[in-house]
């Protein structure tokens, strides 16, 4: 059966009160951000008992973490700020083995100065991708030289957007150390939105044996005025990460509010899949019932 988790960091509260919260939403896994109103864990003060802090806090809640979340801009044009995000992805792999899962995960980057979701020409050049490469190779070997894996997340307007892209990644980094997280909702574009099942059954039937974690949201029409969108979830130090709802035409809105084929993609993932985690996304606190309840009801239907 299919575990069903969210993204710790939609609960902005103490440890402790965090993972009591979520376990009460009847959820049995977390997708893990690293922020807490009561432990320091920003960049350079991760420790190793901070992280056996953090890990058993979520098992005596009967909380497994599934993944640790890492979501930055890996390519960011400006070198020295690219060097800090990536001392802090590094940070995260080094303590993962500590933190209860060994996987860290980050979409992979847009050349663009200004936001890590819009296009940016360089993205879809041969210099851009030769960049990307490297430091997805990089990241990979860090990764595995600490007992990680680096799950890459495709998104349309990154420079890995395309099933196509995701796979020409995996063959030129051919890694241990690398995975995926499936997110179907971030395959989708103004072009294909209309084409839902051949989509889904695309990615699956390219990208199945890559899978390692799974993530809950919807997709549908947005009217299109070119500009990000966001949603106000209530907290004023969310990630961008979390409060990202899409771009120009597309909106991705939490699981059950769009028109993604739930069915279908939950009996994809199930082949290989039976017993992957499930995290929500795209939504606030308020809208936690609604959204679980919507989940749990597919995997039902479905026998998940």
């Amino acid at each position: 059966m299919m575990q069903t988790g969210i993204f710790s960091g939609y609960f902005p509260y103490t440890l402790e009160e965090t993972a009591r919260v979520i376990r009460a939403h009847d959820f049995n896994c977390v997708q893990l951000d690293m922020h807490f109103k009561d432990l320091d864990v920003s960049d350079g003060q991760i420790t190793k008992d901070k992280c056996i802090q953090v890990r058993e806090t979520f098992r005596r809640h009967h909380l497994p973490v599934s993944a640790i979340s890492c979501y930055t801009n890996i390519i960011n044009p400006d070198l020295d700020k690219r060097k800090v995000l990536l001392d802090r992805f590094k940070e995260i792999l080094r303590h993962a083995q500590y933190l209860g899962s060994p996987f860290v995960c980050s979409e992979t980057g847009t050349f663009d100065t200004e936001s890590d979701w819009v296009h940016h020409p360089k993205n879809k050049t041969e210099e851009g991708w030769d960049d990307c490469r490297t430091v997805i190779a990089e990241l990979a070997q860090y990764a595995y030289d600490h007992g990680a894996v680096f799950l890459l997340e495709t998104y349309v307007n990154n420079v890995v957007g395309s099933v196509e892209e995701t796979l020409r990644m995996f063959a030129e980094v051919d890694h241990p150390g690398l995975g995926l997280i499936m997110d179907p909702t971030n395959y989708f574009e103004d072009h294909n939105i209309d084409k839902m099942d051949a989509t889904l059954n695309h990615v699956f039937d390219a990208l199945s044996d890559k899978i390692y974690l799974a993530h809950a949201k919807d997709v549908t029409r947005a009217e299109d005025d070119g500009a990000e969108k966001h949603a106000d979830i209530g907290d004023d130090e969310a990630a961008e990460s979390h409060t990202f709802r899409g771009v120009g035409a597309i909106e991705l809105p939490a699981p059950g509010l769009g028109v993604l084929n739930y069915d279908l993609y939950l009996q994809r993932l199930a082949k290989k899949h039976p017993n992957i985690s499930m995290i929500i996304e795209h939504l606030d606190e308020s809208d936690v019932p609604r959204a679980k309840a919507f989940l749990d009801q597919k995997l039902s239907e479905n026998g998940l």
